[in-house]
């Protein structure tokens, strides 16, 4: 019989060989969690600029909870250590998305909430916390709005007049 943490161990390896490929130096905690007296982040990541303590959650369903205890031994280690702390969230059939700890919903209880929904539209995506894209939101953009060169394009797409890869080129 399998172990109840084998399906998160295989996600944090997942994320330690991303980050492994992205260039950071990195290791996962051997034995974070209920293994040791000391509370540690699942994974350390770091490249000579950017340095990260990294709580990861993953999940079939919807949503995500944490321990409030869980996430401030994270911003303790993380303020003692030198590093931005990240909880790392991964729904299934969806990639990684990360958070300040200090950007979720806390619940009344005191504990914290990722859905998959605030993951996708709020969360930084891997890229991003890596350095190899900026996301821009909606909000962002300003209010004129896209002008009518890139709106023609999205039309023109969501007619079925071009392909996903066409609009994006295009776009670019």
């Amino acid at each position: 019989m399998a172990a109840s943490n084998d399906k998160g161990d295989r996600r944090e390896r997942e994320l330690v060989n991303e980050l492994d490929e992205a260039g950071f130096a990195v290791m996962r905690a051997p034995a974070s969690g209920s293994a040791t007296e000391r509370e540690l982040p699942d994974v350390l990541a770091g490249d000579g600029e950017d340095f990260y303590a990294i709580e990861a959650k993953s999940s079939a369903g919807d949503p995500i909870y944490l321990d409030g205890e869980e996430v401030e031994a994270l911003l303790f280690f993380s303020r003692n250590f030198g590093a931005r702390p990240r909880i790392g969230v991964r729904f299934d059939r969806e990639e990684w998305y990360f958070f300040h700890p200090a950007d979720l919903y806390t619940t009344d209880g005191g504990n914290y909430r990722v859905k998959r929904e605030t993951a996708i539209a709020e969360g930084t995506d891997f890229a991003e916390l890596v350095g190899h894209s900026e996301k821009v939101r909606l909000d962002e953009v300003g209010d004129d709005g896209p002008d009518s060169a890139t709106l023609d394009i999205l039309a023109a797409f969501e007619r079925g007049d071009l392909s996903r890869e066409e609009a994006a080129e295009m776009l670019e």
